[in-house]
């Protein structure tokens, strides 16, 4: 399989403009576009009536005032949270106390492991460690309103506690950032693990979804087979890893440098903890070693 993939990087709407993207959902991107959430993070309205919200956004307040213009005259029955990076739940507290609606969705912030000694969380300042759902849903659990369901699908990686929307109505999936068109999906250690995420590509191929809608970027359609090829490129990455390592040790940033060729510089960090990621994983399953735990700054070789 080619290591190749063919994002989608259009820019179908302006910050702020509500777009029907599918069959009962509306979408309102927020105006905090960067090289990390590329035009901006998505706002998702379930339903017409009484609506569900899916990830309330940055806190700004150009965002807030546009999606209770999109909501003037309808009940917000949910406000659903694909997980815990700020850029996805900054502007939750003021969104349901405007709205009155109960909090749904991924359980509080948690890293998939402790730091390490010495370690420093470089992320840390993204993460949203002050969220509580009034109602943590698991894999499986679900809220319904007229005409729709929002079943969550486990789907951690990204960060520990991702969860993806199932539209059984619409046969869709609300992909938050775990599957982008636009773009690969971040997995930075503390707060990501490259085993669990490839683990959530496979299970999101058995699925019977094949339009997700995710938390940055345009819809995707063709998603599963897409989501192959997503699977192909992190395993290919992989490879290409342990090939390094076996030609002599390698340090992160020698291998970023070698595998990430034309590389935006302000992306070069989270290039490394993707790197990172995979060291780790290879680690954990005896195909590399390092001095001591796997760390940022460490020395990796091939068993």
């Amino acid at each position: 399989m080619s290591d190749e993939i063919d994002f989608d990087r259009s820019r179908d709407a302006a910050a702020g403009e509500v777009v029907q993207v599918a069959p009962g959902v509306r979408r309102i991107i927020a105006p905090n576009p960067s090289p990390f959430t590329f035009t901006g993070t998505a706002t998702y309205l379930v339903g017409r009536g009484k609506v569900a919200i899916v990830d309330a956004g940055p806190d700004d307040p150009r965002h807030l005032a546009a999606v209770l213009k999109a909501v003037e005259g309808e009940t917000v029955r949910f406000i659903a949270v694909t997980h815990t990076h700020l850029d996805h739940t900054a502007g939750l507290r003021a969104m349901a106390d405007v709205t009155g609606a109960e909090v749904v969705g991924a359980g509080p912030h948690r890293a998939f492991r402790l730091l390490r000694d010495g370690e420093r969380d470089s992320l840390e300042a993204g993460v949203d460690t002050a969220y509580r759902p009034d109602r943590e849903l698991g894999d499986g659990d679900a809220v319904a309103g007229d005409g729709w369901t929002l079943v969550a699908v486990a789907t951690p990686g990204h960060t520990a506690n991702h969860l993806a929307f199932a539209l059984p109505e619409s046969n869709l999936l609300l992909s938050g950032d775990h599957v982008m068109a636009w773009s690969t999906t971040i997995v930075a250690p503390p707060h990501g693990a490259m085993g669990p995420y490839v683990a959530s590509l496979r299970k999101l191929i058995e699925r019977p979804e094949d339009l997700y809608l995710p938390g940055h970027g345009p819809a995707l359609r063709n998603a599963r087979s897409f989501t192959r090829h997503l699977l192909g490129h992190r395993l290919m990455r992989e490879t290409a890893i342990r090939e390094r390592i076996a030609r002599g040790p390698r340090r992160i940033p020698e291998l970023v440098a070698e595998l990430y060729r034309g590389l935006d510089p302000r992306l070069a960090g989270a290039a490394g903890l993707s790197v990172f990621a995979h060291l780790e994983e290879m680690v954990a399953r005896g195909e590399a070693a390092t001095d001591g735990p796997p760390r940022l700054d460490g020395m990796f070789r091939r068993v």
